[in-house]
């Protein structure tokens, strides 16, 4: 006879309004680029690489994965497709050349800024709803969202794309 754990109580106050506000919110943010990539026989993943290596020009594949919080394996398909359909170059480090350094390419470029103007505008039409104390506050929401041991790290990419999780800088381009 197999025992199963039971499930832990509801807390006293189920935040069910902002739980299925956050789904609905996240549902319809991505839509609009899932409507795009499907055209291209890609999907969220994607979207997620692209972005973060149009962001971070130079990323290293450890520092991606670190970002993303996947796994290698769950990369791999995803990236070789994507370089194979050259939206993203894969270069040899020059310091090291272990190391493999990503780039999107022009046809990358364009796919990521279509993708971005399609959620900034969903965002600018949230935002034109609020005032300046009421912009900030769901600024401060979603940071205290990320869990407090990479909060900080994930923060900084967040206001600066061009820098790594440890805050180094990842381009080995020359200057």
């Amino acid at each position: 006879m197999q025992v199963t754990k039971k499930a832990d109580p509801l807390p006293q106050n189920p935040q069910w309004e902002l739980i299925e506000l956050l789904f609905f919110a996240y549902r319809d943010f991505v839509g609009d680029p899932d409507e795009v990539l499907a055209r291209f026989g890609f999907g969220r993943a994607h979207h997620r690489v692209l972005y973060f290596v149009y962001r971070a020009s130079g990323l290293k594949v450890a520092d991606l994965l670190d970002i993303l919080g996947i796994t290698k394996q769950s990369l791999a398909r995803v990236l070789k497709q994507l370089v194979d359909e050259d939206y993203i170059e894969q270069r040899e480090g020059v310091s090291d050349r272990r190391q493999r350094l990503l780039f999107v390419t022009p046809k990358g470029e364009a796919l990521v800024l279509k993708l971005v103007d399609l959620q900034t505008r969903r965002i600018l039409r949230a935002l034109g709803q609020l005032d300046a104390s009421q912009r900030e506050g769901a600024r401060q929401f979603l940071r205290a969202m990320i869990d407090d041991k990479s909060r900080g790290r994930m923060t900084r990419i967040a206001q600066d794309g061009a820098r790594v999780p440890d805050g180094r800088n990842t381009s080995e381009e020359p200057a």
